[in-house]
């Protein structure tokens, strides 16, 4: 949910840490550059070690790279200053609509059942899915580890993305991901980008196969208050729950209404 080129999962705007927070006593120290990465490292990998993570993810952990791209995504990201009209034409919303309303047909059956568990109908999450990686085409080939510990070392928001670490961590440690694992610049990853703390809490299943990825999007939003057959528009009752996946507001808006659009199957992708 949090991309170089967007906001993640399902998230980036909701982060108020803005600055380097004072370290705690025993916690690792961020920092700004490259340069301290390796000793921090060594710093986490033993509280990390107190805490329970295990040797194959700390492994990983300590060969992860200081993620250069990512820093750059991170303080680059323009987007989501713009007007919803700017933001529905640079995302494509017209092949977004037109593509979801195919799928929407073509794999009924899949969003009838994900409705019938979760009460989320398909326009919404095949808006996310399609805002998110066009449709499974653009999950990203950054090194998640890498991308998430970078972030965790860097004093913008440490605390945010050291929670985020240590859910990859565990993670890794399970087995459902790997420190080889691929994903955004953020270090989201699947189908429709998940950060490692949402997969713990609402994952059900590899989040590379649209299925899941789908299921577990709808079960993030239902947790997140969704209530069947209302409506999710802003002002409406289930608006909060995509607020909730993304913090931009002007992304907010262009799901609901691409939402809309592909649920009631007419209108232009831009109109409102």
């Amino acid at each position: 949910m949090i991309r170089g080129r967007r906001v993640v999962g399902a998230v980036f705007g909701a982060v108020a840490l803005l600055g380097c927070v004072a370290p705690t006593a025993n916690a690792a120290q961020c920092g700004s550059s490259p340069a301290g990465f390796e000793a921090w490292k060594r710093e986490f990998s033993a509280e990390a070690q107190g805490k329970g993570i295990g040797q194959t993810a700390i492994s990983a952990l300590m060969q992860a790279h200081y993620a250069s791209a990512t820093i750059a995504a991170d303080r680059g990201q323009r987007s989501f200053s713009l007007s919803l009209d700017q933001f529905l034409a640079k995302r494509g919303a017209t092949t977004i609509v037109a593509r979801g309303r195919q799928l929407k047909q073509s794999q009924g059956a899949l969003f009838a059942s994900i409705q019938q568990r979760y009460g989320v109908p398909p326009g919404p999450l095949i808006a996310i899915w399609g805002m998110e990686t066009g449709f499974g085409s653009q999950r990203g080939n950054q090194n998640m580890l890498s991308s998430i510990a970078t972030l965790a070392y860097d004093c913008r928001r440490p605390e945010f993305f050291t929670d985020q670490l240590y859910a990859a961590l565990k993670l890794i440690d399970r087995g459902t991901l790997s420190g080889a694992t691929r994903g955004s610049m953020h270090g989201e990853v699947g189908q429709t980008q998940f950060m490692p703390k949402n997969i713990l809490a609402y994952g059900t299943g590899n989040l590379d196969v649209a299925a899941n990825a789908l299921s577990s999007t709808a079960n993030f939003l239902r947790a997140h208050g969704w209530r069947a057959g209302a409506g999710y528009q802003p002002g409406e009752p289930n608006f909060a729950a995509i607020e909730a996946w993304n913090a931009a507001g002007v992304y907010q808006k262009a799901i609901a209404l691409m939402g809309r659009q592909i649920d009631e199957g007419g209108g232009a992708a831009a109109s409102r």
